[in-house]
């Protein structure tokens, strides 16, 4: 719109002019805006636009008369030295040898009263000169201005970049910081030399995620500067891990509504840190408002537009303000600049009047007042006597970028200066006429410009005419007259050789908190390790839960997003911060039940050597020889194995334990029982032998005959076991399905069927046993061994069915126990029953251990 609009108005001025030639061979001066300036003349002239006031008035406009041009109020005392180190820059640079030699920089300046028609204006009259007539027709010369410093608001320089950038004008701003303007395609010709807000807002971000501030809340502008700033800190918030809280627009208007809306949200909401991109003219009014509702304790987090503006440095605001935390173009120290600022003095030509109004408001007297008893201006009043933003060197920054602008602008031009013909950087290897020269060649040695100032700062720019990117951070501290002070607490520095992007002196913050530590701004407080974040919904991503991780799952991060499942051999540890190696779980010898068993076995194995020490020393008697020696002392043998297989079950188990621990479980058992059925057979045979029709049965029933039968049928089971270890052996496993907190180590089958037919073999001979000695339970009372072998066996199979389905049942090492058990049972089961008797009446009732007692009650039977 703008551009169309001036396009237009251009190309009507060229024809009216065009008209006026031909009249009169000269062109006329149409007209003169109404503006407050600077002017020295020069061999190349500098455009210059500063905001040395802050309001524009515009008179009523009726149309029935002339309208009048508006004029500016409030001035501005920092901006004018902004100007007047414009100048000042100039003025050493005219006397520099080694840099434009033999050529004289003049400058002419203005004043763009914070509006954007006046800027559009001061701009205007630069490029369009300032001579009442011009009769060179071939318009040949350098033009009114090369290059333009300003203008320092980004609404503005958008506008006027937008017509300017058409012919290729440079403009170097000492203070639009809008994003936008990174655009070559739109402003081919602007430069910059404070860093754009896409790096104001990424130190901003380095701030905020230092102190842990994902929090936040948003005030800005309604123009360009806000507009763009905000957008940028929304996207790169996120990126962050912050969240908004708020997001509020300052009117323009300043809406007393509006205004206390703000306010209101501000006070209202959780989040402890406000950002707040704006200028100091629309955020003066929101902090009035702020004093009024008396909204304290919180973070003001300030862009460089306010960051050092010292409307905000009184005593009525510390309360509100202080500790403030802001974002600022680097400070920095111009050599006799103070001087120079209080050698000024006013002169009587009208295109130095901006001179003339700031001598008036800085002695508060009129020049040419005649006689109406205000104070007269002498103009020789002493600047050195004075106090203000003009005198004070203390904190050069825009002012800094000012003379860093002009000297860029110096650079370029000397650099065009500087060129050889027919090595030129331009079409047919030219170069630039001096006494013809257009500002689109000034831009192209712009573009190169790379120089160092007196202070030590680097100033070049990139390809899109930013300029590198270093802020001060400030920090708003109280002052011993009770207002506020500001002191650069670090640095922001995006091409810190260290890397070290931010750097802060934290002992040197001041925090207006009564704790005096930074604010906790969060919408939920960290989760910390073995929790994971869980969003709350309708709620940005700052606002969650902390839900713990699940059995075996880990997060050993702060505000982790999701859990980790631990390893297949890990598990989460009680915090749920790390895996650690699962709990091994097996029937150890540490454990209590595995010391228990042991000792079961250790005792089961020593009583088995205790009868067979009993037996063997009372092997004459008896006792002994009525019940076949050499079957009772295998018996004992194989009980002894019994007992001892139980070592094979405790313990981590490994490929050779669990190949044998069945294996000689199920030889053992069975050299067990065979040797009980073939001393039931034997019982029966002599039974039977006593009579006289069975007077042959003992020689079926010999001692190599008994040998062979409990060989055999042992045998058979050493092949079962032999079968089944070679085609499906039994292997150590890791088993986590009982508990997955706990590897349970345990050994596998291998076979089912195999193992089936070994429990089965064994279970065959006991039932054959447990058969023929009930079918003999009713023999001659000195026969009663079949009475014990019955009631052994009855132990024995009560035990092994039980076992089945207890096995079954238990899990991991209970299952090993149960069968330890019923090993162990069985096993005292047929020693007590078979043995006890015996040793009863060898030790207690030797009297008994008789042949004749043994046969005495037959003979009384009979």
């Amino acid at each position: 719109m703008w551009t169309t609009l001036i396009i237009f108005l251009y190309l009507s001025f060229k024809f009216s002019s065009a008209a006026s030639v031909l009249r009169s061979g000269t062109c006329q001066l149409q007209g003169r805006f109404r503006l407050n300036g600077m002017y020295q003349t020069g061999d190349v002239i500098l455009g210059g636009l500063f905001e040395v006031h802050f309001l524009t008035v515009f008179p009523e406009l009726s149309f029935r008369t002339e309208p009048k041009p508006p004029y500016c109020e409030q001035f501005d005392m920092a901006s004018f030295q902004q100007a007047q180190t414009m100048v000042f820059a100039i003025d050493e640079i005219n006397k520099n040898p080694n840099l434009l030699p033999n050529i004289t920089l003049g400058y002419h300046l203005y004043d763009n009263c914070v509006m954007l028609g006046m800027a559009f204006r001061a701009a205007f009259s630069l490029v369009s000169g300032t001579e009442e007539s011009f009769s060179n027709l071939n318009c040949t010369g350098p033009p009114p201005v090369i290059g333009i410093v300003g203008d320092s608001n980004s609404t503005p320089s958008i506008a006027i970049s937008s017509v300017l950038g058409l012919f290729r004008v440079p403009i170097v701003s000492y203070f639009a910081t809008c994003s936008c303007l990174s655009n070559r395609e739109k402003y081919p010709s602007f430069f910059r030399t404070i860093p754009s807000d896409a790096f104001q807002v990424r130190a901003m971000i380095k701030i905020l995620k230092h102190f842990g501030w994902t929090w936040v809340g948003l005030v800005y502008s309604d123009d360009d500067y806000g507009n763009h700033a905000a957008q940028s800190f929304l996207q790169d918030v996120e990126v962050f891990g912050g969240c908004l809280a708020f997001s509020e627009i300052l009117p323009l208007d300043n809406n007393r509504k509006d205004i206390q809306h703000t306010v209101g949200v501000i006070q209202a909401s959780t989040a402890r840190v406000v950002v707040v991109f704006s200028t100091s003219t629309y955020l003066l009014p929101l902090m009035d408002e702020v004093v009024l509702q008396n909204v304290t304790d919180r973070q003001w987090i300030a862009s460089e537009a306010w960051a050092t503006s010292p409307v905000f440095h009184t005593h009525h605001l510390l309360p509100f303000l202080g500790g403030t935390l802001g974002i600022a173009i680097r400070r920095g120290e111009i050599q006799g600049l103070h001087e120079f600022l209080l050698h000024l003095r006013p002169n009587n030509d009208q295109r130095n009047n901006m001179v003339r109004i700031f001598w008036e408001n800085m002695f508060k007297c009129r020049f040419n007042i005649g006689g109406t008893g205000e104070k007269n201006c002498s103009g020789q009043e002493d600047l050195s006597n004075t106090d203000t933003a003009y005198t004070d060197v203390s904190e050069l920054r825009a002012s800094y970028n000012v003379y860093k602008t002009v000297y860029a602008l110096a650079h370029a031009l000397h650099d065009l200066m500087q060129c050889e013909e027919g090595r030129g950087p331009f079409s047919g290897n030219k170069c630039a006429d001096i006494t013809n020269l257009q500002p689109w060649q000034l831009v192209h040695y712009l573009q190169k410009v790379n120089f160092t100032t007196g202070f030590g700062d680097i100033v070049s720019f990139d390809k899109n005419g930013d300029a590198l990117a270093i802020y001060d951070v400030l920090n708003w501290q109280p002052s011993s007259d009770g207002s506020i002070v500001v002191r650069t607490v670090g640095v922001v520095n995006e091409g810190a050789a260290t890397g070290k992007v931010l750097t802060l002196d934290e002992e040197a913050l001041y925090w207006n908190f009564e704790t005096k530590k930074p604010p906790r701004s969060v919408c939920s407080e960290s989760c910390p390790p073995g929790t994971r974040r869980a969003r709350r919904k309708g709620l940005p991503v700052c606002c969650f839960d902390c839900l713990p991780c699940g059995d075996g799952e880990i997060s050993h991060t702060t505000d982790a997003d999701e859990c980790t499942i631990c390893p297949d051999d890990f598990w989460s540890n009680p915090d749920k911060d790390r895996c650690v190696p699962k709990e091994e779980d097996f029937l150890s010898y540490q454990d209590p039940l595995g010391i228990s068993l042991t000792t079961a076995s250790l005792l089961g194995t020593c009583f088995c050597a205790l009868v067979m020490a009993i037996f063997a020393h009372h092997r004459n008697t008896p006792i002994v020889r009525a019940n076949n020696s050499e079957l009772s002392f295998l018996l004992l043998l194989s009980l002894k194995l019994c007992f001892l297989c139980v070592l094979l079950f405790i313990g981590r188990p490994q490929l050779w334990t669990c190949q044998l621990r069945h294996a000689v479980f199920g030889i053992s058992f069975v050299l067990c029982i065979s040797s009980i059925l073939v001393k039931t057979m034997v019982v029966i045979a002599v039974f039977k032998s006593s009579r006289p029709e069975g007077k042959g049965a003992m020689k079926w029933f010999g001692t190599a005959q008994q040998r062979s039968t409990v060989m055999v049928l042992t045998a058979l089971q050493v092949a079962i076991c032999i079968v089944w270890l070679s085609n499906a052996s039994p292997t150590p496993h890791k088993n986590s399905q009982y508990v997955s907190s706990k590897i349970v180590y345990e050994c596998t089958i291998g076979s089912v069927a195999g193992f089936a037919v070994l429990l089965g073999y064994i279970g065959f001979l006991a039932a054959v046993s447990f058969l023929l000695a009930f079918l003999a339970r009713n023999l001659p009372d000195h026969f009663n061994e079949a009475k014990f072998i019955t009631f052994s066996m009855l132990i024995f199979c009560a035990v092994w069915i039980a076992f089945v389905p207890a096995y079954v049942s238990s899990p991991g090492k209970y299952a090993v126990a149960v069968e330890i058990f019923a090993i162990l049972a069985s096993s005292f089961g047929l020693l007590v029953a078979i043995f006890a008797p015996k040793c009863y009446i060898i030790l207690l009732h030797p009297e008994k251990n008789t042949k004749k007692n043994i046969m005495g009650r037959e003979t009384q039977n009979k």
